[in-house]
């Protein structure tokens, strides 16, 4: 966790779909199938940090055929107690900004891949509403990636619209996908065979 974090730009605009707007939305079982075809094929594993996904990132990844192999597992941990104690975001940092941070979803997507032991973390703490939380509107959440080796951690800020179903399916998709970036950024070589061979990204049973 001692890495020096790395931020992709900020998602000023993101439609319900977790896209940038205007754009055409992603179905989160092709991102997933994405996700563990690249992890296959660079024989690495993946364990997930939820808050205001509450499982539905883990729950994308597993219902992918072949799964096993790369995902390693989950923590949902919606109570700042849990962050703090099961997942090792700092305590101090809980009580001064609250759950909705950028280094605190860094901190988680770090945490999980320590303690599930995998090779890559994510993570997804937001407000899915109907409430604003910790000062934060509704809508705005914060994804990270946690990397091997030194490349660090990925964090990025959105702002979703729509109701709670609709954020927390953005948030998904958001996180999956900056997920398949980061690995494809790792593994050019994997994204350049599938373009070529035609593959559909999909893991057989």
């Amino acid at each position: 966790m001692s890495a020096e974090p790395r931020h992709r730009p900020v998602d000023a605009a993101v439609g319900p779909g977790g896209g940038a707007a205007g754009a055409e939305p992603a179905s989160g079982q092709e991102l997933a199938a994405e996700v563990l075809r690249l992890l296959d094929d660079a024989g690495q594993s993946v364990a997930v940090a939820e808050s205001l996904t509450g499982g539905l990132v883990a729950a994308a990844l597993s219902a992918t055929p072949g799964a096993s192999r790369t995902f390693r597992g989950s923590v949902t941990a919606y109570a700042t107690d849990l962050k703090r104690d099961v997942l090792g975001v700092d305590g101090g940092l809980l009580t001064e900004r609250g759950a909705v941070d950028e280094e605190v979803a860094r901190q988680l997507a770090a945490g999980v891949r320590e303690r599930l032991g995998a090779d890559w973390g994510a993570a997804t703490t937001g407000v899915a509403g109907p409430e604003p939380q910790d000062g934060q509107p509704v809508g705005t959440v914060y994804v990270a990636v946690s990397t091997p080796g030194t490349r660090g951690v990925v964090a990025q800020r959105l702002s979703l619209s729509g109701d709670r179903a609709a954020v927390r399916a953005g948030s998904v998709l958001a996180v999956l996908d900056l997920l398949r970036g980061e690995l494809t950024l790792a593994t050019p070589e994997a994204g350049q065979d599938t373009e070529q061979n035609g593959e559909d990204g999909c893991l057989q049973p």
